[in-house]
């Protein structure tokens, strides 16, 4: 007796049938034949889910040549003569199963007592996938009997079974898999196909049968959808974390001495206006990985931003292995920049990665590298968001034309509410590359030009066209993305600007490290009766903003007509610059709603403040200008002044006395701010200023 068959023509599933004897389970006599030239990325897939699910499976032709001899149609028919070959090993065993399928574009979703039990209940020797597609002849349509429920076509790639039915037809029963009980081809059937998630395992669920195929197969333009399914499917789902399997091939690098780390280019990409420049450069020397083991490519596009890479460059350019610095100067396209960055790691079998970030990126996570490493993947890249919106670096699908498409769990991946490693179709602005992929698989020297996409479509579209998986993980919190598109450079500062555009990054900038200990009631003290003082600013908030009012440095009078601002007067001229004046004053109002209402609030127990101002400037005080101040009232319900430059090293003496107190605040520190009522209770003079200049930003809160 023959063995008997199943076949997938996903192209192909031959599977034969018969009884086990003796004490045999009859899984133990079923065995998976498949072709496969090479280890793609997609037959280590379908080889895992193999393994997952206790499959026996046999490779056949690895390491032969596809494409066969010149003028023989694609594969010279090699996937024919190998499976008759390998057939004909086997055509004494009669208890023998045999399931013949693709590789490379497929997936089990169980396991083999279930395959075999659909196969039985088939009540055929042979059972051939089937699709509702005729592909590639559909003159031969006519050929096929209709059938009354389910797919009526042999499964594209099923010609190529001819020399093999020819070899069976004559004695054996033959079928298709109308219903999708046992194979399910996506094309032309993506809207029958759901995932089904249930008692901690998921399956796909094909919707038109009611059936839950054992394997599924991305044939024809389905690929990237198999890669999505190929998400879940055969792993397992834990509920309670909503983390997938994905531990996967993980290398660990513990333990391993600095010297011995693998080698990794750095290509940092700065190809516009970017904000928070020196925060990025500030999070690239955080990164936990010793410089010495990390060589360093910079493109800057920006005359704008050459000051601040140079200014680094200088100072922890040697830290590095080795720089590279193509600047503005050179005017060196986008695209043609990044193939530099992946040519400089291709060309140097010492390069073990290769780590591309743009500036607009801001790492938090200090371990990414390591993180990202340790996941042993050809490309990877850390999910990356921007502040409060649904914007990432990655896509989980696309649409026909080969742009974005919004995957069914595309939120729940960028709201971490599933967990994991993802194959997705799309990654930008940061990701790991693996230099042995780079000389291999990619190693094309023009990975981002591609008919009229953008660069990073491109990279996308040609890492997709190698069959090289790229992936995307979320399992820890890596950073985000910033937002440029209100990014202005008409200021000296323009990083002061952007705390509605991205306020994690100005608030790390300029907000000072313990403001969040002095919210929670530390580090507040009361130097006189209702009179609070607490940490506020960074000292590069304090010198930015003393900058920029000196860069516009048109300091006036109170009484001067430039300072009748929203109508507000202030009851004693000062030498100042109003917020509005450098058309500050809808970011100060922002922060003083984000910051300083937070602390009135907690400090002055049921007042409750909208933070509107008439005036808000900063004073400048000097011994041969404007020394000190007589005292007055504040036209404010409550007022800040925050000093921002250092008593005792900018200027000397200074200071506020209250005279209804009697209690004078005499070194204010550079950063904090002191709150105090305004009108009634708390009149004040401002002490002289024996020596330099000191600056200090008041706002008239609440008039």
């Amino acid at each position: 007796m023959r063995p008997l068959l199943l076949l997938a023509p996903l192209g192909w599933l031959l599977l034969a049938l018969a009884e086990a004897k003796g004490d045999a389970k009859p899984e133990d006599n079923l065995l998976v034949l498949t072709v496969a030239t090479k280890e793609t990325e997609g037959f280590r897939r379908f080889k895992r889910s193999g393994q997952f699910f206790n499959y026996k499976i046999q490779a056949l032709g690895l390491g032969e040549d596809w494409n066969g001899e010149k003028g023989t149609p694609t594969g010279g028919g090699l996937k024919v003569r190998l499976l008759k070959k390998a057939l004909e090993k086997h055509v004494d065993k009669e208890n023998l199963v045999i399931l013949f399928t693709d590789s490379y574009d497929v997936v089990f979703a169980s396991g083999p007592r279930e395959l075999l039990k659909k196969f039985r209940q088939a009540r055929s020797q042979v059972v051939f996938s089937a699709e509702a597609l005729i592909y590639p002849d559909r003159r031969l349509e006519a050929k096929y009997p209709a059938v009354s429920d389910g797919k009526r076509f042999l499964g594209s790639g099923g010609e190529e079974c001819g020399p093999v039915l020819s070899f069976l037809q004559e004695q054996i029963n033959i079928t298709l898999d109308h219903r999708c009980r046992i194979f399910q081809n996506l094309d032309g059937a993506l809207d029958e196909v759901v995932l089904k998630f249930e008692m901690g395992h998921v399956r796909a669920r094909n919707l038109a049968y009611d059936t839950l195929p054992v394997l599924i197969h991305g044939n024809g333009p389905t690929k990237l959808q198999l890669n999505y399914l190929g998400n879940y499917i055969p792993r397992f789902w834990t509920f309670e974390t909503g983390c997938a399997v994905c531990d996967e091939g993980l290398r660990s690098l513990k333990g391993i001495g600095e010297e011995a780390l693998p080698t990794v280019l750095v290509g940092v990409f700065i190809e516009q206006p970017t904000p928070f420049l020196s925060l990025f450069f500030r999070r690239l020397l955080r990164l936990h990985y010793p410089r010495k083991q990390m060589r360093l490519f910079i493109h800057n596009h920006e005359q704008h931003h050459k000051a601040q890479v140079e200014e680094f460059l200088a100072e922890h350019g040697s830290e590095y292995q080795s720089v590279k610095l193509v600047g503005p100067e050179v005017r060196v396209a986008n695209a043609d920049a990044r193939n530099m960055g992946t040519d400089l790691c291709r060309q140097d079998r010492g390069c073990t990665y290769y780590f591309s970030v743009d500036a607009d990126v801001a790492l938090t996570e200090p371990k990414t590298l390591r993180l990202l490493i340790e996941q042993n993947k050809n490309v990877i890249a850390p999910l990356m968001t921007r502040h409060g919106r649904l914007w990432s670096n990655f896509w989980g699908a696309l649409s026909a034309d080969g742009y974005y498409a919004r995957s069914e769990d595309y939120v729940d991946i960028v709201q971490g509410r599933r967990v994991g490693v993802w194959n997705v179709p799309y990654i930008s602005n940061i990701y790991l590359i693996k230099g042995s992929a780079l000389r291999a698989e990619l190693q094309q020297t023009d990975l981002f030009h591609h008919s009229r996409l953008d660069p990073d479509m491109a990279f996308g579209a040609n890492i997709r066209q190698q069959d090289v998986f790229m992936f995307l993980t979320n399992r820890h919190s890596f950073g985000h993305l910033l937002s440029l598109d209100s990014y202005q450079t008409s200021h000296l500062h323009n990083d002061l600007w952007e705390v509605f555009s991205n306020p994690e990054d100005w608030k790390e900038k300029y907000i000072h490290e313990n403001y969040t200990k002095a919210l929670a009631g530390k580090l507040v003290e009361m130097p006189c009766p209702d009179v609070y003082w607490f940490p506020i600013f960074t000292e590069t908030a304090c010198d930015e903003l003393v900058e920029e009012m000196e860069h516009y440095g048109q300091w006036s009078l109170g009484d001067n007509k430039d300072n009748r601002i929203q109508g507000g007067y202030e009851n004693v001229p000062t030498i100042d610059i109003h917020m509005n004046q450098i058309s500050f004053e809808r970011e100060w109002h922002k922060f003083l709603v984000e910051y300083i209402a937070p602390m009135t609030e907690k400090l002055y127990p049921g007042y409750y403040t909208r933070a509107q101002f008439d005036l808000a400037f900063v004073v400048r005080y000097k011994p041969d200008e404007q020394p000190s101040l007589m005292p007055h009232h504040d036209a404010s319900t409550f007022t800040i002044n925050i000093a921002l430059n250092r008593v005792g090293v900018d200027y000397e003496g200074g200071g506020c006395r209250f005279l209804r107190y009697n209690c004078s605040v005499r070194a204010p520190r550079k950063g904090w701010a002191l709150m105090h009522p305004g009108r009634l209770t708390h009149y004040h003079e401002g002490l002289p200023t024996t020596r330099g200049t000191r600056y200090i930003a008041v706002s008239f809160v609440d008039p």
